[in-house]
């Protein structure tokens, strides 16, 4: 448990900063520029804008409440919390399924950085439950 405290603690800081910085500029370009994106047929540009800052808000909650989880100690709930928010990376690269979007390169860039941002929680997710799975041997 030790290790989640400390060195645990960095990298979620660290993952959860670089996660909250790249979806809310993908995210806010999204809403805002709503109409450079592939569409969904028979969904209006403004709903699918309100959808998005919808599941923004959403799922950034969630990764905030997995956050003071992990603070509290209630590190399986956490890590469950942290996994559900690591949608919010997964679902930009979703644009991809319909079309590609037709944004400027920085803009572009954020999609991947939304990408990775998931695999970085996942990598966490997945050593952290690896430090709480382990048994400690008798001395």
């Amino acid at each position: 448990m030790e290790a989640l405290r400390n060195q645990g603690l960095t990298a979620l800081r660290l993952i959860l900063a670089f996660t909250l910085l790249s979806t809310t500029l993908h995210y806010a370009h999204n809403v805002i520029r709503a109409a450079d994106y592939p569409q969904i047929e028979g969904i209006p540009v403004g709903v699918a804008a309100t959808l998005v800052a919808i599941v923004y808000f959403v799922l950034t909650a969630i990764g905030l409440a997995g956050y003071r989880d992990y603070l509290r100690g209630r590190y399986w709930r956490a890590l469950v919390l942290l996994m559900v928010f690591s949608l919010s990376g997964l679902a930009s690269l979703g644009h991809f399924l319909t079309g590609v979007p037709q944004i400027p390169a920085f803009w572009f860039v954020t999609i991947f950085t939304d990408g990775a941002s998931a695999l970085l929680l996942w990598g966490f997710v997945i050593w952290a439950s690896a430090k709480l799975n382990r048994v400690p041997t008798p001395a």
